[in-house]
């Protein structure tokens, strides 16, 4: 989540007086008021929607749901003029391998345009982005570059420009090793061959992301007219997206949007994407008895265009990915407070489920432990679950991959070994030592390609030796009445002969070991790390 302030007079004379009532419905438009004054309003804005981060982006959906512009707005998107082209070089498909980039032109900025412009950059770079991990964006005054752009990987050592906030020209090592900002981002380059680089026909540097733009091409004034955009990054989908989202806050202040050519394809490119939706299906899941034309209503209401069963969804959002996100917006168009809660007529005997029961009989007993739970996502990616642990998915054929994945997401986990990695990896500059566990459900493919799910336990120390996971273990056991052994087994992300499979009535329920050092490496964690891993679904039978 990400709070954002809005200027009060602008917002006020905009949209609308902050009384009471507006602030009510600001609220039921998913975006809740966190705090007003004299000078500001700030607002909550969640992961989902992206495109409201920025005033004029928020401005122009939140009219749309008070019925003032409702549908889908429309933006003149003018075809590239000569030399609006960006070549992108083999030399990236490593590093950053896509990018998409547009030219807005007729700006007039001030103080408060170019602050809001650069609180979106930055917000994006930390939702979306995920820390400019998945993409970083880069905004240029036109008149300083020279066009065409070329997109290409060098040698750090080849890299020299002057960076944003320096006085001295740097290599791409020394930007890493001595800029704030370079260091601050390093880990996003750290053991990468060549560095990626925007250059100009005149061979000026326009930045190296997703670090840092250039002090003398990268900084946009209050005299700056015309600018370039691009975003960088792994996803070609999510790069269109993001630019979709700036640029058309742009011409919300006045911008004109000229599309630029890169390789057979035209960014930023409007076309919406067309969903089908089903009355039946939105009354039925919101519980109403909506008509067509109220249907039509209320998609309005929320930015969309309906016409023969179909939704037109604007091409700025980043969260529409099923039926069933059309429907959540039908209901809060429609207003949650206009529901009416109806009491089922049946008789019913609650109980909680004997495996929940388990389950946190287990979690307490890791608790008093001073073992920490978390909770991962269900989805995952091929790198964790097999490149990192050093395992290869081509002689896997029990993973459940992911059709059309918009996101690099593209797996149900297999294990919860990997996510447990994962977590430690990206929380490295935390406190040790970090004991986690965690209770949850992997899905794989059995012999006969059905679907299994289980439910199981892993936990994990760090830094940790093959006794402290042990100890865990024979405490969680002893405490759930049931005895186990364990037996020793080679596993290829263990150490030889520090690791052995659970055995509990006859059958492997498990495994535990100590992690290998190639394995540590992988995940970039520097610590040693014991685990444990086991299916719970045999330890249910016996209550």
């Amino acid at each position: 989540m990400a709070n954002v302030k809005f200027d009060r007079k602008t917002f006020e004379k905009e949209i609308g007086k902050l009384t009471n009532e507006l602030q009510e419905k600001i609220a039921l438009f998913g975006t809740p008021v966190e705090k007003v004054d004299n000078e500001n309003i700030e607002i909550e804005i969640f992961p989902n929607r992206p495109d409201l981060l920025g005033y004029h982006g928020f401005k122009r959906s939140f009219l749309s749901f008070l019925g003032n512009k409702p549908g889908l707005k429309k933006y003149q998107l003018n075809k590239p003029e000569k030399n609006y082209e960006v070549k992108v070089d083999s030399s990236v498909k490593d590093v950053r391998p896509f990018t998409a980039c547009a030219v807005v032109r007729g700006l007039k900025f001030d103080d408060a345009k170019i602050k809001e412009i650069i609180d979106i950059q930055e917000k994006l770079h930390s939702t979306v982005g995920r820390g400019r991990k998945k993409l970083a964006i880069g905004i240029y005054p036109l008149e300083k570059i020279a066009l065409p752009i070329t997109y290409k990987a060098l040698e750090p050592d080849k890299i020299k420009f002057q960076p944003l906030e320096s006085s001295k020209e740097m290599s791409g090592l020394e930007i890493l090793q001595k800029h704030p900002t370079g260091k601050e981002y390093s880990h996003l380059l750290t053991g990468k061959i060549k560095f990626p680089i925007f250059i100009d026909k005149n061979e000026s540097i326009l930045s190296m992301p997703p670090i840092i733009n250039s002090e003398k091409t990268g900084r946009i004034t209050g005299g700056t007219k015309d600018i370039f955009v691009e975003c960088s990054g792994f996803d070609f989908e999510v790069l269109k997206k993001c630019l979709n989202i700036i640029v058309t806050n742009l011409a919300e202040m006045g911008g004109q949007i000229y599309q630029v050519k890169i390789k057979d394809k035209l960014t930023p490119d409007f076309e919406p994407e067309k969903m089908e939706i089903s009355l039946e299906k939105v009354n039925k899941l919101l519980g109403l008895n909506l008509n067509e034309k109220e249907m039509n209503q209320n998609l309005e209401k929320m930015g969309y265009e309906y016409k023969n069963g179909k939704v037109e969804v604007p091409p700025w959002r980043v969260d529409v990915l099923h039926e069933v996100d059309l429907i959540e917006d039908i209901g809060i168009a429609y207003g949650y407070q206009n529901f009416e809660p109806i009491i089922p007529k049946i008789s019913t005997m609650g109980g909680e489920n004997k495996k929940e029961v388990i389950k946190r009989k287990v979690a307490e007993i890791l608790f008093g432990l001073k073992l920490f739970e978390v909770s991962n996502y269900h989805l995952s990616r091929k790198e964790d679950q097999f490149s990192n642990m050093g395992l290869s998915e081509k002689e896997d054929t029990g993973y459940i991959g992911i059709e059309s994945s918009k996101t690099d997401y593209n797996i149900m986990r297999k294990d919860l070994t990997p996510v447990l990695l994962k977590v430690i990896s990206e929380n490295s500059d935390s406190e040790y030592p970090q004991k986690i566990f965690e209770l949850g459900r992997v899905f794989y493919l059995d012999k006969d390609k059905k679907i299994v799910e289980e439910e199981r336990l892993a936990s994990l120390v760090a830094p940790g030796n093959f006794t402290d996971l042990k100890q865990v273990i024979d405490y969680l056991f002893s405490n759930l009445g049931l005895e186990f052994k364990i037996v020793e087994e080679e596993n290829s992300f263990f150490v030889e002969g520090r690791a052995g499979k659970i055995i509990f009535e006859g059958s492997k329920i498990g495994y535990i070991g100590e992690v290998h050092p190639k394995t540590l490496k992988n995940w970039k964690i520097k610590v040693p790390i014991s685990l444990f891993e086991i299916n719970l679904e045999k330890i249910f039978e016996k209550f």
